[in-house]
């Protein structure tokens, strides 16, 4: 039986297990728990067990943001270490990965730590884990591969230890109150880019998740733990996980997973430690550490400790009892250490689910035709490459089945289409990432409950219950472009981010460019409103020709020369409605008052994405600043505390021609202000009556559901006419993330808004809810005297990955923008 005082042996004391291999505390020089250790030195460690042990392989899969290693240890006996690409290539051919049959008889875990920086006990428990797989527990290794990512968010890690460790009092203080207690804007939670990892498994925007994706797929383990922390009040929490759970998992990995848990019980039971499950940490949305990989045929599971960014070393609970590191190391190293023990001891049934797993014949849906722009169709398969998901594209046809754009059965023609079907080994997860709706036994989830990617992708699609029929694998077109050198210029599409990263580009090497407000005919040829014109007569330069066609063809843009600026419809290219686009000068704000979130999903978008100069200003700092030195000003989603005299300071620098973009609680700070038109729409409720009185306690956190709106996914009318909307069709599908809602503009433009009985397409939206937003806002511009406010209700990039809603935030920093008005 596995004692606690066996456990102690094991954590706290320096006697080692092995003549020539250090423990962690021998190795870096202090009692593990007490200290926290950075990045380089538990990388130090494991490369220096992987150097001293053949039952330890320690590989670099990447490299952070900020230069950090990412790493993995294989940890199993030594003859499985010189078989491993077998047992590997097993385990794929298992679920029909790779050709050929296999009779695995391996078990395969993967314990991913610290996805979250300042949750960081875990990366200490991951050093004492391998020490005690490779000393004690060395039998387990025998038909059990464990692989170990002992930190999955390194910039996050060290950003909040760094902290600590320079702020924490000696001995460290456990009053709440104490500074080291109280982690600065933006913690250590997110990475480099402040985007949560825990939310990026399917998405893969980020470095991180990309990298950690290539080698998690080459492995597909049985078994995968996502270690985390909560409050510092909360027991510790495991598997079994709390509903709602998505429909397509099994009954066997609920019930394995009861099964770990009833392991880990034992334990925390025997040493006197409180936990709770099937409470809060549900498995429905897909890009979780426990899901994603739960969607891929494993025991996806979260552990979560208390402590946090707040704990620190040690601090005092509400109980008046000390939470110290050194607790929470031992919590996660115990349920490690039990995960471990249960894969070992249940390999057969392990291997037999997991192939099953990979039946995919009881999906509802056999394949999803997805048509549309070629740039969305290219964007969306260049997910489904990074998931190693099979798909094709066929050219010219019709297919009826289950219409997203219409929610009932139909018929789609198409030019073009990407067909991705869940007859291969990975439909499962195809079904849950394409399904127009999650199935919901509760709406009390912890995350969003819709995601739909055609929704996500802006395209127009059809979901099938047959089976896929033949089609043609086709290429998409990649544009090459000649110069001529006698047009009078060149025009370009506007309708995809890949459009808007060409514009960039453009403007940075000083390619002067302007676009269209309205439609026009040139050349027997029919452009819409938005269009890109670049114009001889603005770019004297002779090598003007060479470098459009240069950055067009690396953006492999089509360019359509044309030998006349004189159009036989529409406006000319010297029409004052052919708008020169400024080279603006842009500023976002960041700092405490801003959700790093949402300041992080910004600050990428333009480093990485658009690929386009900004600059960060605290948003304490901005009565100090000179806005007359910015065009355009984003504020993110915050909680911003402007007084009248910041407020005037923004009102003064929009009517001068600035440029302010406000999202999601960014609009607070103008909704209900004199001198704003922007107006809080509040919900209609039914008068208070004995019954909602009555209603049972039990029942009282249910009964506010019909206020929630658990990120739902909504048909949006919109005013295509107006240059905030160029580049869209009259519909866009809205991702809400949350049930604020704003009345339509008395005083602007409400370019997009949802009208009478707005109906959520996708996900989770409370009756009390639905009826504020009737006629209300998602997109607006106001004037102000040379400049604009431009309110954006819903985040279009939100954790970067809802994609249709991008192109509306480039067309607020450049198309809407006031200066664009004056040459």
């Amino acid at each position: 039986m596995y004692k606690f005082t066996l456990l102690i042996t094991l954590l706290f004391t320096t006697l080692s297990f092995s003549q020539s291999l250090q423990s962690p505390e021998e190795f870096l020089g202090y009692r593990i728990g007490t200290e926290f250790s950075r990045h380089a030195d538990v990388v130090s460690y494991f490369e220096y067990v992987a150097a001293n042990s053949d039952w330890v392989t320690y590989r670099e899969y990447g490299k952070t943001n900020e230069r950090r290693s990412l790493t993995y240890a294989i940890v199993t006996n030594p003859e499985n270490q010189a078989n491993i690409e077998t047992i590997r290539t097993n385990q794929l051919k298992n679920a029909g990965i790779e050709d050929g049959s296999a009779d695995p008889d391996k078990a395969i875990v993967w314990l991913s730590y610290n996805v979250h920086g300042n949750e960081a006990s875990s990366t200490e428990a991951s050093m004492l884990t391998l020490y005690e797989l490779i000393t004690t527990k060395k039998e387990w290794l025998q038909n059990t591969v464990v692989i170990i990512d002992p930190c999955i968010n390194p910039d996050g890690r060290d950003r909040y230890t760094n902290w600590y460790n320079k702020v924490k009092a000696t001995p460290y203080d456990t009053n709440p109150d104490a500074a080291e207690h109280n982690e600065p804007w933006p913690g250590g939670r997110a990475n480099h880019y402040l985007f949560d990892l825990n939310r990026d498994w399917a998405w893969a925007t980020q470095k991180e998740t990309r990298q950690r994706l290539k080698v998690y797929n080459s492995w597909l383990p049985h078994i995968h733990v996502d270690f985390h922390e909560q409050g510092i009040n909360n027991p510790y929490y495991f598997a079994p996980a709390a509903e709602p759970y998505h429909q397509i998992i099994t009954p066997f990995q609920f019930q394995f997973q009861k099964e770990i848990g009833t392991n880990h019980a034992k334990y925390f039971d025997q040493n006197g430690w409180l936990f709770f499950t099937r409470e809060v940490f549900d498995l429905l949305y897909p890009s979780y550490g426990d899901t994603y990989p739960t969607y891929t045929g494993s025991i996806g599971m979260t552990y979560e400790q208390a402590g946090g960014g707040r704990a620190g070393l040690g601090i005092k609970k509400a109980d008046g009892t000390i939470l110290t590191l050194v607790d929470r190391v031992a919590h996660h190293f115990t349920t490690g250490i039990s995960t471990v023990e249960m894969a070992a001891n249940n390999v057969d049934r392990l291997n037999s689910e997991f192939k099953k797993y990979y039946s995919n014949s009881d999906v509802s849906y056999k394949n999803f035709t997805l048509t549309g722009e070629s740039d969305h169709l290219a964007a969306l398969a260049e997910l489904l490459d990074t998931h190693s998901i099979e798909y094709s594209f066929a050219l010219s046809g019709t297919t009826s089945g289950y219409k997203y754009t219409s929610k009932k059965q139909g018929e789609m023609s198409y030019d073009q289409a990407l067909v991705v079907s869940t007859d291969q080994p990975k439909g499962k997860l195809v079904h849950v990432l394409f399904e127009p709706e999650a199935a919901l036994s509760t709406p009390l989830t912890y995350d969003i409950t819709a995601w739909s990617l055609p929704y996500a992708y802006g395209l127009e699609a059809v979901a099938s219950t047959k089976a896929n029929s033949e089609t043609t694998t086709v290429p998409l077109a990649s544009e090459r472009n000649a110069m001529s050198k006698n047009a009078a210029g060149y025009i370009s599409k506007w309708n995809s981010m890949e459009d808007a990263k060409f514009l960039s580009a453009l403007l940075q090497a000083n390619i002067k460019v302007r676009f269209s407000e309205k439609a026009f005919t040139n050349s027997g040829i029919d452009y819409p409103n938005g269009s890109l014109i670049i114009t001889r007569s603005d770019n004297n330069s002779t090598e003007f020709d060479s470098e459009l066609i240069t950055i067009a063809n690396q953006f492999k843009r089509k360019l359509t020369a044309v030998q006349t600026s004189f159009a036989s419809a529409g406006p000319d290219f010297g029409s004052s409605s052919v708008k020169l686009i400024n080279k603006a000068k842009i500023a976002v704000l960041s700092g405490e008052q801003t959700s790093s979130l949402s300041y992080g999903a910004t600050w990428h978008f333009f480093e990485q994405q658009l690929k386009y100069p900004v600059t960060s200003i605290l948003a304490e700092d901005l009565s100090r600043v000179n806005l007359t030195d910015y065009d355009v000003l984003v504020l993110p989603s915050g909680r911003y505390r402007f007084d009248e005299g910041s407020l005037d300071q923004l009102k003064s620098w929009v009517r001068g021609g600035g440029n302010l973009i406000a999202i999601d609680n960014a609009l607070k700070a103008f909704s209900d202000k004199d001198g704003f038109a922007l107006k809080e729409s509040e919900p209609v409720k039914e008068e208070d009556t004995i019954v909602n009185k009555l209603i049972p306690y039990a029942e009282r956190e249910s009964s506010r559901a019909t206020e929630l709106i658990s990120g739902s996914i909504f048909k949006t009318q919109i005013d295509n006419t107006h240059p905030l909307a160029f580049g869209y069709n009259t519909t866009y599908y809205t991702l809400k993330i949350g049930s604020d809602a704003y009345a339509l503009l008395d005083k602007g433009y409400n370019v997009a808004y949802l009208t009478d009985n707005p109906e959520s397409v996708s996900g989770y939206a409370g009756e009390d809810a639905l009826k504020a937003l009737e006629n209300s806002l998602v997109f607006g511009v106001e004037p102000m005297g040379r400049g604009s406010l431009t309110y954006m209700v819903d985040d279009p990039l939100f954790r970067a990955f809802w994609q249709n809603g991008k192109l509306f935030f480039v067309n607020a920093l450049f198309l809407n923008n006031p200066n664009n008005y004056r040459d």
